[in-house]
C-alpha cells in the first residue's frame, strides 16, 4: 500500500488534535513520569508519519499510536531501570492496564481528559505553571500557543515549562488522581485550563481557520463534565454559560473565509437552543454574591445573545458589567474589552482615551487586539493617518490569516 505524504500528515494531524490526551493518558501510567510520557507519545506519532505511508492509516489510529507509545515506554523503563525511581510519580502502585483497559478508556476519553486536567493542576505548583502544563501536557497545544494564552514571549513560556518540570522532579511531586474531597482546592485552576482552551479555540492564534473545532469542542465536554461533577458551583456553571453563549455565533463568524464583525452577523442563525441554556446557566450562576469572574463574561455575551440587532445592543449595560469584571479579575485584557464596550457606548473618542490610558501596559505591547481596537476608534474619528499605523501595528502582530485578511481590507479601504 503507498498512501500519499500529504494524506499521511494530514490523518497524523487528525490524530493529533483527536487523540494526544488519551495517549499521553495510557503512556504516563505505564511510565509513570509526565516527561518520558510526553516523549513517547511524540515518538509515537513520529513514527506514523514513517510507517503509515507504507501500511495505510489504521482504521483505529488512537489505538494505534497508544499501543505504540506504551511499548516505547516500557522499553524506555526497562532500560533505565525507573520502575521505582520515577520522579515524579503519578500514580502509587497502579498497575499498568491491559488492552480492555485501554479499549474502555478511548471509550471513556473526555472524562480520561477531565481526570488528567485534574492531575496536572496540582497545588504544589504556583498557578501559572498548573495551567501551563496542563495546557501543553494534556491538552495538545504547542508552546507558541501556551504563550499567546498567556501573552508572553514562546522563549520566555519554553523556560517556564522547564522550571515547572524540574520543580516537579526536585520535589518528588506525587501527582495522584485527586480524590473526590481534594477536587474543589483545584477547580480554579481547571476552570482557567479550560477557558484557556476554549479561547484559543475560538480564535486559532495562527493558520488559516478563525476557529480550531477540536479545541472548542473539547472545552464544551470538559466544561459539560464539570457541570456533572460539581452542579452547585456557581463558577462552573458561569463558564459553561460563557463558552455555550459565545460558542453559539461560530456559525456566522466568517462567510467564504471572510471575518464578519458582530454587527454583520445574521443573529437568525444563532444557536438558539444554545443560547437559551446559556442564558439560564448566567441566571443561575449571578445568583451567587458577588458574582464570579465567568458568570460576568457570561453575562455579557448574554446581552450580545439576546440582542435583536447590533443597534439594540444595550453598550451602557455592558460597560457597567465591565466594572465589575475588571473589579474581580483586574486584567490588562479585560481593561482593554472594557475600553471597547466604553467606545461603543459613549462614542469613540471616550474609547480612544480609554485605550490609551493603557498603552503603558506592558502585556499589551504585543497583543494585536490592542492595536485593532486603536485603529478603529481612530478610523471612525476620521484620523486616517493615525489608524493606519495602528492597522499596520495589528497587522504585524497577528499570524491568524482570516483575522490577517480582514486588517487588510481595512488598510486598503482607508
Amino acid at each position: 500500500m503507498d498512501v500519499p505524504a500529504a494524506d499521511v500528515a494530514a490523518a497524523v494531524a487528525d490524530a493529533h488534535r483527536r487523540e494526544w490526551a488519551l495517549v499521553l493518558a495510557a503512556t504516563v501510567r505505564v511510565v509513570r513520569d509526565l516527561d518520558m510520557a510526553e516523549e513517547c507519545a511524540q515518538d509515537a506519532f513520529a513514527q506514523a508519519l514513517a510507517a503509515w505511508p507504507g501500511t495505510g492509516v489504521p482504521r483505529n489510529p488512537g489505538a494505534w499510536l497508544t499501543t505504540v507509545a506504551r511499548r516505547r515506554g516500557v522499553d524506555a523503563v526497562r532500560r533505565e531501570q525507573l520502575w521505582r525511581r520515577a520522579v515524579p510519580l503519578l500514580v502509587d502502585d497502579e498497575p499498568a492496564p491491559g488492552p480492555d483497559e485501554v479499549v474502555a478508556a478511548r471509550q471513556d476519553l473526555p472524562d480520561d481528559r477531565l481526570r488528567l486536567v485534574f492531575t496536572c493542576c496540582h497545588p504544589g505548583l504556583g498557578r501559572d505553571a498548573q495551567v501551563a502544563l496542563t495546557l501543553r501536557l494534556v491538552c495538545g497545544l504547542t508552546t507558541a500557543e501556551v504563550a499567546r494564552a498567556f501573552l508572553v514571549s514562546e522563549p520566555t513560556m519554553a523556560a517556564r515549562l522547564t522550571r515547572a518540570k524540574k520543580k516537579i522532579a526536585a520535589a518528588r511531586i506525587p501527582y495522584r488522581v485527586p480524590p473526590p474531597e481534594e477536587r474543589p482546592g483545584r477547580v480554579a485552576a481547571v476552570l482557567e485550563v479550560v477557558h484557556l482552551v476554549f479561547t484559543t479555540g475560538h480564535t486559532a492564534p495562527a493558520g488559516a481557520d478563525l476557529v480550531r473545532r477540536d479545541l472548542v469542542e473539547r472545552a464544551l465536554d470538559l466544561a459539560r463534565m464539570l457541570r456533572v461533577l460539581l452542579p452547585d458551583d456557581p463558577d462552573v456553571a458561569g463558564l459553561l454559560a460563557l463558552v455555550l453563549l459565545t460558542d453559539s455565533r461560530r456559525a456566522t463568524r466568517t462567510d467564504d473565509g471572510r471575518l464578519l464583525l458582530l454587527e454583520e452577523q445574521d443573529r437568525s442563525r444563532w444557536n438558539t437552543t444554545a443560547i437559551r441554556e446559556g442564558v439560564a446557566l448566567v441566571r443561575e450562576a449571578l445568583e451567587h454574591r458577588p458574582p464570579g469572574r465567568y458568570a460576568l463574561q457570561a453575562a455579557i455575551s448574554a446581552v450580545h445573545a439576546e440582542s435583536p440587532t447590533w443597534e439594540d445592543t444595550d453598550w451602557q449595560e455592558i460597560a457597567g458589567l465591565y466594572d465589575a469584571l475588571v473589579a474581580v479579575w483586574p486584567s490588562p485584557v479585560v481593561a482593554l474589552n472594557r475600553a471597547v464596550a466604553v467606545g461603543l457606548a459613549r462614542g469613540p473618542r471616550a474609547g480612544l482615551a480609554e485605550i490609551d490610558a493603557l498603552r503603558d501596559e506592558p502585556t499589551l505591547a504585543t497583543y494585536p487586539y490592542a492595536a485593532a481596537a486603536r485603529a478603529d476608534f481612530l478610523r471612525r474619528l476620521g484620523r486616517v493617518a493615525e489608524a493606519r499605523l495602528a492597522y499596520e501595528e495589528a497587522l504585524h502582530l497577528t499570524t491568524n490569516e482570516v483575522e490577517r485578511a480582514f486588517l487588510e481590507r481595512r488598510l486598503a479601504e482607508l
